[in-house]
């Protein structure tokens, strides 16, 4: 990611049009998620649907603080645990739109934010945030039968952020180790063989 003094408006514009779009594909698959699935198996073995909405939820929870200059040991257990409640839709919305208000702030993404390897700009956070978004999308479309594949804007976006480190991912273990992508497979496909899903 560029740094701080390379944030133009192009870019700032940029990126705040790819988070809205991240969230409004993770918001509609969130609102597609039928009562029977909350239970059902996702590609990231160690979630079900419920989790894998879970983790997302405290991420979005986590931003506001981060970009008011909280340190993880700041916030420390606030967030743990199941953060959905009896309304897991509800929750996320609500999560969803308290990280995109923070996001758009002024001079939020100027910012320095205390994440737990480090320090690092608010604008390249909120990129690793727009891809999570997206390859998380992923796993919950796959969950639940809903359509798989990003917008090509959010795709290149993805590919652009996550591939220079995609390797440091796998070593990591935050994703598992890269598969054989099918025959014929485009960017997406790639990217998701990339971070050890079966596209």
């Amino acid at each position: 990611m560029t740094g701080d003094k390379d944030l133009t408006d192009a870019r700032r514009r940029t990126l705040l049009a790819r988070h809205g779009e991240a969230l409004e594909l993770f918001t509609d698959r969130v609102h597609a998620v039928r009562g029977d699935q909350w239970e059902a198996p996702t590609p990231c073995t160690e979630w079900n649907v419920r989790e894998l909405v879970n983790h997302l939820v405290v991420e979005q929870l986590w931003v506001p603080s981060m970009l008011d200059g909280a340190t993880v040991e700041d916030v420390g257990e606030v967030f743990d645990g199941d953060q959905l409640g009896e309304d897991p839709v509800a929750a996320w919305d609500e999560a969803a739109s308290a990280a995109r208000e923070a996001f758009h702030a002024r001079g939020a993404l100027t910012r320095t934010v205390h994440l737990s390897y480090g320090s690092s700009s608010a604008h390249a956070y909120c990129a690793q945030m727009i891809a999570d978004l997206v390859v998380h999308a992923w796993d919950l479309s796959r969950a639940i039968g809903a359509e798989e594949h990003p917008s090509k804007a959010l795709v290149d976006f993805t590919r652009h952020e996550v591939e220079p480190y995609a390797g440091a991912l796998t070593e990591s273990g935050l994703f598992a180790a890269p598969v054989e992508p099918p025959p014929g497979a485009d960017s997406w496909q790639r990217l998701l063989a990339q971070l050890g899903r079966e596209p």
